[in-house]
């Protein structure tokens, strides 16, 4: 089978967009594919720095996997930090990577200069975890979006230059758009994407959002004045977010779904009942999983050691390549 590694970090609440956008087509595809989803809470030390925050996310983002539908019996589900090959291989590819090319990274120049006084290093090394992330595994897909290719690239010149140094130990792995997934986008700001990252979340809706919120949240969706409902990204992108989340909820077709409303309320209204119900069943999930943590990391538990059993190989291949002494 295929294997596919596809990360997450638990840096915020999960939304919408990162549901039918990403989780749905993790959970469609984990029994065609040999998955592989990790936890990366070592990257999220970049942003946050209070003690505490990290573990409670990851173990809320965790909860959430599951609730989703990923099964831990088929896909391997894991944290970041259970598996400490990801930082000792992270070593061998820093010291394989330059410089130069670190700092050419487009998320290191905007963090780094949006940073006030303080840049960490972590900043500037956080491609060459990723490369571990990814190269450990012997992935031969890693599904990101257009703002992860360039670190799927150096990946890809990683795992080449180290192959030409040491010999032939790594996977080269391929860069594959993701899935298509709904084009979820902010309901008070429709030109751009739905993320926790915003100005504000008034426009964006998370997994976890109580039923009142979420309505709350769509009837105050922006649209625009002519009181048109038809699918129109480019003069119409409140109207068409609306159509498309409403489609991807319901499984309608964004032509039909458009032909059947006249009115922006009653799509607000429609669009908003529908996330709801797709919603429900995911939170009742993780009511139920939540009042169980036990269980929850148990299941991280089986992953890490099947993550292990993948990563654990390849970094001995790695070290035996690269000539270290044996223990």
């Amino acid at each position: 089978m295929t294997r596919v590694l596809s990360c997450i970090q638990p840096t915020g609440d999960v939304t919408l967009g990162n549901y039918l956008g990403a989780l749905v087509g993790w959970v469609r595809r984990q029994s065609d594919v040999d998955a592989f989803h990790g936890v990366v809470d070592l990257h999220s030390l970049t942003t946050i720095h209070d003690p505490g925050i990290i573990g409670s996310n990851t173990l809320e983002l965790s909860t959430v996997l599951f609730a989703v539908g990923l099964d831990p019996s088929v896909a391997t589900v894991f944290v970041q930090s259970h598996v400490p090959e990801h930082a000792q291989a992270a070593w061998l590819v820093e010291c394989v990577s330059s410089v130069g090319e670190l700092q050419r990274m487009t998320q290191y120049k905007d963090k780094a200069a949006k940073a006030k006084g303080f840049v960490s290093a972590g900043l500037l090394m956080y491609p060459t975890l990723m490369a571990a992330d990814i190269l450990l595994y012997d992935a031969d897909e890693v599904p990101v979006g257009d703002d992860q290719r360039q670190h799927v690239e150096l990946t890809r010149d990683i795992a080449i230059r180290f192959n030409s140094r040491y010999g032939d130990t790594l996977v080269v792995p391929k860069f594959v758009a993701p899935a298509t997934g709904a084009r979820v986008m902010d309901l008070q700001e429709p030109t751009n994407k739905m993320s926790k990252s915003g100005d504000s979340v008034a426009g964006c809706v998370f997994v976890l959002d109580s039923p009142v919120d979420i309505m709350k949240k769509f009837k105050r969706a922006v649209t625009d004045s002519d009181n048109e409902v038809r699918f129109d990204r480019e003069s119409k992108p409140g109207v068409s977010n609306l159509l498309e989340i409403l489609s991807a909820a319901t499984g309608t077709s964004i032509d039909q779904l458009a032909t059947e409303f006249t009115q922006y309320g009653a799509l607000k209204v429609a669009a908003g009942e529908a996330v709801v119900e797709l919603l429900r069943p995911v939170q009742e999930r993780y009511r139920t999983l939540s009042g169980d943590p036990g269980e929850v990391m148990r299941a991280l538990r089986v992953g890490a050691d099947k993550a292990r059993a993948v990563a654990g190989p390849t970094l001995g291949r790695m070290y035996r390549a690269a000539g270290l002494l044996p223990a």
